[in-house]
């Protein structure tokens, strides 16, 4: 999903406004800190609680060798999941995405900066073009469509950078809106493997990522 700059703050308050989400909700990740740190991703990313600058900088304080990310996000906000996409893949650390539900739209991409992806049994990865919201005058929001193709072309370099192929060739997958089971995600070359045992959080992170269980019906 892109958007206005301009226009962000009032719609990421209209979004919150709708869903009843107040400012003192509990963010949509988490770190816990540990040997290897983990990193926990749920819901929509940014527009709701996910802030991106905090998870940049959550990802920029570690110092460990390794960083487990946890993914169920039905995606959000492009912008904010570059930043993040970013501060992952720079990272001198060996990253490791683990798909615990399904990584949707803007997600299935930040899961590329990982240098290892698994996916859990019955998880899933979805890609589309990049959604629009624009607000303004014609001009103006045929200007944001143009913008809108040009950060899917965008994205879908991502994908050909990391699972290999032509960028025109996932565009095509992108505009289809494709689902991939986590058998066919690997096939794709959109992860790595599928867990053969059980590589999610523990039974207390499971109920964090629950937590936004809700939004699991829409994507970003």
């Amino acid at each position: 999903m892109i958007q206005p700059p301009s226009n962000l703050a009032a719609l990421r308050a209209a979004w919150r406004a709708a869903e009843g989400v107040t400012a003192a909700a509990a963010p949509c990740f988490r770190l816990v800190n540990a040997a290897t740190p983990k990193l926990y991703v749920s819901g929509m990313i940014g527009g709701f609680d996910l802030d991106a600058q905090d998870f940049v900088q959550a990802v920029h304080g570690i110092t460990a060798k390794t960083i487990d990310v946890f993914v169920n996000s039905v995606g959000g906000f492009v912008w904010d999941t570059l930043s993040m996409y970013e501060a992952l893949k720079s990272h001198p650390a060996t990253v490791t995405a683990h798909v615990v539900g399904v990584a949707a739209s803007a997600a299935s991409f930040l899961v590329q900066a990982a240098d290892h992806r698994v996916m859990a049994t019955g998880s899933r990865q979805m890609i589309h073009d990049a959604q629009l919201v624009a607000v303004g005058s014609p001009a103006e929001v045929r200007e944001m469509a143009d913008i809108g193709d040009a950060v899917s072309d965008d994205i879908a370099s991502i994908y050909a950078e990391r699972a290999g192929g032509k960028p025109a060739a996932w565009r095509k997958a992108m505009s289809a809106t494709t689902w991939y089971s986590a058998a066919e995600a690997v096939d794709a070359h959109l992860a790595d493997r599928v867990a053969t045992k059980q590589s999610g959080p523990d039974n207390r992170s499971r109920l964090i990522l629950a937590r936004h269980s809700a939004l699991t019906t829409q994507g970003g």
